[in-house]
């Protein structure tokens, strides 16, 4: 089997008609249907069940079609790993990322990424508070963080690719479950799951200032050192807890229900971050593959990198 053939097998396949399948490749009707008759011929059996009102897949074409788009999609891709390391965009990308929501975006940074350039590789770095990352990224540890905080870090350039809307995690059964929004203000008698009062904990933080402009100081009964124990207590009963829309696609808890503030604080970003002046081939295409295709989940672009 050649390339070719396997190019027109699939534009057949999809079309199930020669003359689209032809204007598909840019080629006549005739040598498309010479090119199919001589891979039946190579491979011993028909693809195609033809005549003049109809195209359909045999049993055997049916068997094809997965090998062929296989192949066809490693040969793209030897192109562009071929092509990547002519431009010198191979090699090694390691990336920190504080919350269990951002795996999310770490996990689509990778695939995009992949796809453009196969040949990079990628080491991830999991840490429970933005402040780690970002020390990571300094000290030379890490290339890239993706992280939020409350205030600007110096020595290090970010770009906002993604804006996180908080939302309360309640057990099912609260008395407030069964609103479509809550005021936090309505909040104030009851009890609090959060993460630790760690330097660079931006959900803490985040309630404390929420809860002070609604006028009360949050009654915190217990900490936990992640976003899955955090929803485990609250499911349990133990408290409320303030955190992002995204953990509830991430770790939804049948005991939990998520709603959104009436008084609507303002969102959270989610940037990456790098060290001001690192001028890495491969970190500046990272950073435009994220730039041009990072959606937060609700669909709001990217920003611009703030330098």
């Amino acid at each position: 089997m050649e390339i070719h053939q396997l190019n027109s097998f699939l534009a057949v396949a999809e079309e199930l008609h020669f003359g689209r399948a032809a204007q598909r490749l840019h080629i006549a009707q005739p040598p498309l249907s010479r090119t199919i008759r001589q891979l039946e011929r190579d491979l011993g059996a028909t693809l195609f069940d033809r005549n003049t009102r109809s195209v359909r897949l045999t049993p055997a074409g049916e068997a094809l079609l997965g090998p062929a788009r296989d192949v066809l999609n490693a040969c793209r891709l030897a192109e562009l790993a071929v092509a990547s390391a002519g431009r010198g965009l191979t090699g090694r990308i390691r990336i920190g990322f504080a919350g269990a929501s951002s795996h999310l975006y770490v996990g689509r940074l990778v695939k995009l990424v992949r796809e453009h350039h196969p040949g990079v590789e990628f080491e991830l770095h999991s840490s429970a508070y933005a402040r780690e990352s970002l020390n990571k990224v300094l000290d030379k540890t890490l290339d890239v963080g993706m992280v939020r905080w409350m205030s600007p870090t110096p020595g290090v350039d970010s770009m906002v690719i993604a804006q996180e809307q908080l939302v309360i995690a309640l057990p099912n059964d609260h008395p407030l479950a069964g609103e479509e929004s809550i005021r936090m203000g309505d909040l104030a008698g009851d009890a609090w799951v959060t993460l630790p009062a760690e330097p660079g904990s931006v959900l803490r933080d985040a309630l404390i200032k929420i809860a002070d402009d609604a006028g009360f100081y949050p009654r915190i009964v217990q900490t936990v050192p992640d976003s899955w124990s955090v929803m485990a207590l609250v499911a349990a009963e133990v408290g409320c807890s303030l955190t992002l829309a995204s953990v509830e696609t991430s770790m939804a808890n049948p005991g939990v229900v998520f709603r959104p503030l009436r008084d609507s604080p303002p969102p959270l970003d989610l940037r990456l971050v790098w060290r001001r002046g690192d001028d890495s081939p491969l970190l500046r295409e990272i950073l435009k593959v994220a730039k041009m295709a990072l959606l937060e989940p609700g669909g709001a672009h990217a920003a611009a990198p703030e330098m």
